[in-house]
């Protein structure tokens, strides 16, 4: 039976009792207060950034783990493992892939680096996915196929309370957030294939909650989903269960978009990442 390993990154969001119970290891990215730096998740919590992100006046930015942390973590792993399969933040959006593909380099165990096209839930259910045929005894070579399978099945649709941290993160263009600042609107977006993208609009919190679960709706059946927020939990849960009969007996993922992530939603950030089933 082969033993594959399974990598990701911290902007995966995937919850830590998940990861650990399905052996997936995260690479944390780094969040920059100036000159304070942070371990994405690790020496910062989502409830500690938050509170410098609204309290503070310095904006935060982030960076990549180095090439030389994933060639140091792929020789660890490579001592009980005959493969890994490293699954990052598309790379238009980090440098994080980057960093793995030359890490790999001089790897003594088979490394497959991959690039999600997506990130938070969206990657954190590729991981899920890939972690889950990894028990199951699943060879590099059959992981790899999978997630390449799967990649374009993930959607991913969330609302921001402001465009503002996604324009100074270089996230949108001007004329988006202008528009959408002049306008008062909350934008529906989806992150699609490796780009963020405003799709639908509407003029109030809980009317553009209404059309990401119209959406969502819409997509055809649905094999996991997750909510994905950093507003309150009452309102991802009110969401979550308004969404459930998409996922008839299985449960859904709920998470909170971590720091890395937050530095380019800002707060009251909310959406709804789901895999779709595959067509025959």
């Amino acid at each position: 039976m082969a033993n594959v390993k399974i990598v990701t990154d911290s902007t995966s969001d995937l919850p830590k009792d998940v990861a650990e119970k399905l052996g997936i290891t995260i690479v944390p990215l780094y969040v920059h207060f100036d000159q304070e730096v942070f371990q994405d998740g690790v020496d910062i919590s989502g409830e500690q950034f938050y509170h410098r992100l609204v309290e503070g006046s310095i904006l935060p930015k982030t960076s990549a783990p180095s090439p030389e942390t994933f060639k140091q973590l792929y020789k660890n792993l490579a001592q009980e493992a005959d493969g890994i399969v490293s699954l990052h933040i598309a790379s238009e959006l980090s440098a994080t892939h980057e960093s793995a593909l030359v890490g790999h380099k001089d790897s003594v165990c088979p490394v497959s680096v991959i690039d999600s096209r997506t990130t938070s839930m969206g990657l954190g259910l590729l991981a899920i996915l890939a972690a889950r045929a990894a028990q199951k005894g699943a060879t590099l070579a059959e992981i790899v196929e999978l997630i390449s399978d799967t990649i374009p099945r993930i959607r991913v649709f969330f609302t921001v309370d402001t465009l503002e941290y996604l324009r100074k993160g270089g996230r949108i263009g001007k004329a988006q957030w202008l528009l959408g600042s002049l306008l008062k609107i909350k934008p529906v977006l989806e992150i699609s294939d490796g780009h963020v993208e405003g799709i639908a609009k509407a003029r109030s919190h809980v009317k553009v909650l209404d059309k990401i679960r119209i959406i969502t709706e819409s997509l055809g059946d649905i094999e996991e989903m997750s909510v994905v927020y950093n507003t309150t939990s009452e309102e991802a849960k009110s969401l979550g269960q308004n969404t459930s009969h998409l996922i008839p007996g299985k449960n859904t993922f709920y998470t909170t978009f971590g720091p890395v992530i937050g530095t380019y939603s800002g707060p009251g950030a909310i959406g709804i990442v789901s895999l779709l089933k595959k067509t025959s």
